[in-house]
């Protein structure tokens, strides 16, 4: 085995992997499909070990090929890290910065407070990942990240910048059809929304003493966004981000003094970027902007 992989041998791999085949791989990635082989075929001989196994489905991978999987994405992390950091440093505010954030508040929050960001800013190009997923800055799978629980690496420059809080909202035409739940027991009445299957943030609530289980939903979706456009299609009671709801008229806070989470809003970046003005730039407005958010989410 040699000492040293090509990246691109490595990027063609992941490209087989993603696509299933070498004629997807070489279409994703404006290659040829005979360069996709040959990339593998390499691959393959400096890893001395089988990566690939043709079947009628296509390309199938070997378990091999499934454990440095891991391994490879994250040199594809690392490019791309490469890439927006030399971007960054051709002068002046120019560059790429990636922010990842939860799917509420990259969709529903950050989009106004970006657009603010290009007009002072035109030369730094945004990249938002939204993901429920907490991406591993470490790892420079994002550079800036936004999430609702305290880093804990040290090597993390974070900033908490308030608190959001967690609240139970439902359209006035469903309460005007169905009533107005006066306690948390009458609401097992009512056409409750909610997650399928548990995700590490409704563990963090659980560990809060949330207590609302998926057998008491009649809307059940993974997908927080989904969750909140049943809110307003009038569907039935969700939880929803007191300053989210707070901009639809519409919507109306459901037992405000029974059913309250509140979560901590951090803005976090490796602190090796500091250094980098797109970076810094990027950070430390997100963190003004997202102070004042946090203001407007109070129950």
């Amino acid at each position: 085995m040699t000492d040293e992989l090509d990246w691109q041998l490595c990027r063609s791999f992941l490209a087989v992997l993603d696509e299933g085949s070498l004629s997807g791989a070489a279409r994703a990635l404006g290659l040829t499909q005979p360069t996709i082989g040959r990339h593998v075929e390499a691959l393959e001989q400096a890893l001395a070990t089988p990566l690939f196994v043709r079947s009628p489905q296509g390309l199938v991978p070997t378990e091999a090929a499934l454990e440095i999987r891991p391994h490879a994405e994250a040199m594809r992390a690392a490019a791309a890290s490469l890439r927006r950091a030399v971007s960054g440093a051709e002068g002046g505010a120019r560059g790429t910065v990636r922010l990842t954030a939860s799917e509420v508040v990259g969709a529903e929050v950050l989009p106004p407070m970006l657009a603010r960001f290009r007009e002072r800013h035109p030369g730094i190009a945004l990249e938002l990942v939204l993901s429920n997923r907490t991406q591993d800055l470490l790892k420079r799978e994002s550079d800036i990240a936004i999430r609702m629980i305290r880093p804990e690496q040290s090597a993390l420059l974070s900033r908490k910048v308030g608190v959001t809080t967690l609240g139970l909202y439902a359209h006035r035409d469903y309460l005007a059809r169905h009533g107005t739940p006066r306690s948390m027991e009458e609401l097992g009445g009512q056409a409750l929304i909610g997650f399928d299957q548990e995700s590490p943030s409704i563990q963090t609530l659980r560990a809060m003493g949330f207590r609302m289980g998926r057998e008491g939903f009649v809307f059940r979706t993974d997908s927080d966004l989904a969750q909140l456009a049943l809110i307003r299609a009038g569907a039935g009671i969700g939880v929803c981000q007191v300053g989210v709801a707070r901009r639809e008229e519409a919507l109306v806070h459901v037992l405000p003094e029974d059913f309250a989470y509140a979560l901590d809003l951090w803005v976090v970046m490796h602190e090796n970027l500091r250094t980098s003005e797109p970076m810094r730039l990027v950070y430390d407005h997100l963190a003004a902007e997202l102070k004042a958010y946090a203001l407007t989410s109070r129950r």
